[in-house]
Order: structure tokens, then C-alpha cells, then sequence
């Protein structure tokens, strides 16, 4: 079980840190900014799962092959942008992965550090949403999270399969396994099909209309 949660781990590191690469080539970033871009997405939930749960110091400053894992996905990204872009979506796409993969694995390290079952699906959704709004963050975007469609319920989902499969006490590798394929299976779909969290209906935006009155007062001011 360690060497498969270490393989999961680091699978997650990998694809994650391509997600951050590619939207950093989008943006136009140097060589420098898009290796930092990959090891903030692949690692900011880690390191929060991993500071949260009492491991410390976190797996991904404390063994050199998460940040080996980031650069090596950096790299790869920089050099061969072209290919990657030709892919449908590629920055969810890669996302989608990471975060079925941390959701599960976030669950299963709570469950090992004695979390009740609510809260480790919890904290396994949000090692794996931790990278994603790290990277948007830093590219001054509104996180994918607060935005797209099935994104923290995707990962709720895969998590709340780990936790499950423990309390009926099912072979951990067998639960992870589905849990992190419902959660990529939910995402993808969510992408495909735009399946979305409500959203408040608001007849006219805020802000969008002055009071009446309003805007003969500010040419006269300007006059």
C-alpha cells in the first residue's frame, strides 16, 4: 500500500504539474515562471493535506522527487507546447487527472492519521482542489473551482469512495482505483456535457445600470 500511494502521489504530481505548465505557456511565461507554475499546481494541495494532517515535514519539500516530478513535467511541457496544445482541452484535461488521483490519495493519508470518515473525504477534496487554485491564482484568474462545472463535487465524489470502501473494509487499492476513475469520469463528463452547480438567477447585473439621474449629474460635474 505505501509504494501504491506513493505511485498514485506522484502520478498526481506529474499531471497536475502539466496542467500548471501548459496554462503557463498560454500566458506566455519564461522557462523559470512555468517550472514554478508546475510545482505550485502539482504540489499546493499536497502540502496542505500533509500540513493539516500532522505529516510533517510535507512529502512534497521533504523528498526530491515531487520537485523532480514538477520539473521534469515542466520541461517537458516547455519543449514540446506545440504537441500538447493539439490535445482537446489539455490544461482540464491534465487537471481532471490530478485531481481524481490527490482526491483519492488525500482521503486514504486521513484515513491512515485517524481523520473520522466526513472529514478525511473532505480533506481528500481539498488536496485535490489545492492545486488547481494555486495555479489560477498566480495567473490572476478566478479559480476553476468557484467556476466550472463539477469540479469540488468531482473530487468530493472520489474521495467519499475511498472513505466507503474503508468503513466496509474493501482492499484499498481496489477503492482507490474507483475512486479516482468516478472522479475523472464526472469531470470529463461535467467538461463535455457543461453539467454545472446551480447559479443564482439575477435579472440585471449589479452595478450595470446607474441610478437614474445619475449620469446627468456626472456630466455636469464633468462640465
Amino acid at each position: 500500500m505505501p509504494l501504491l500511494v506513493l505511485s498514485l502521489d506522484l502520478a498526481g504530481t506529474f499531471v497536475f504539474a502539466l496542467s500548471g505548465a501548459t496554462a503557463g505557456v498560454r500566458r506566455r511565461l519564461d522557462l523559470f515562471g512555468v517550472l514554478v507554475l508546475s510545482f505550485v499546481a502539482a504540489n499546493s494541495g499536497g502540502i496542505a493535506r500533509d500540513v493539516l494532517i500532522g505529516a510533517v515535514p510535507p512529502a512534497s519539500i521533504s523528498d526530491w522527487r515531487y520537485l523532480g516530478t514538477s520539473v521534469l513535467a515542466g520541461l517537458v511541457t516547455f519543449r514540446w507546447a506545440p504537441s500538447i496544445e493539439r490535445l482537446s482541452n489539455p490544461v482540464r484535461l491534465f487537471d481532471a487527472a490530478g485531481l481524481a488521483l490527490f482526491a483519492v490519495v488525500g482521503a486514504n493519508k486521513a484515513l491512515a492519521h485517524g481523520l473520522d470518515p466526513v472529514m478525511a473525504a473532505l480533506l481528500g477534496m481539498l488536496s485535490g482542489i489545492g492545486g488547481g487554485i494555486a495555479r489560477d491564482v498566480l495567473l490572476s484568474e478566478v479559480p476553476l473551482v468557484l467556476r466550472a462545472e463539477l469540479y469540488a463535487v468531482a473530487a468530493l465524489a472520489g474521495a467519499a469512495v475511498v472513505v466507503v470502501g474503508d468503513r466496509f473494509g474493501l482492499p484499498a487499492a481496489v477503492v482507490m482505483c474507483a475512486g479516482a476513475l468516478l472522479c475523472f469520469v464526472l469531470r470529463v463528463l461535467a467538461i463535455r456535457y457543461a453539467w454545472r452547480l446551480p447559479v443564482a438567477g439575477i435579472r440585471h447585473a449589479i452595478g450595470a445600470h446607474p441610478p437614474r439621474g445619475a449620469d446627468s449629474h456626472d456630466r455636469g460635474s464633468a462640465d
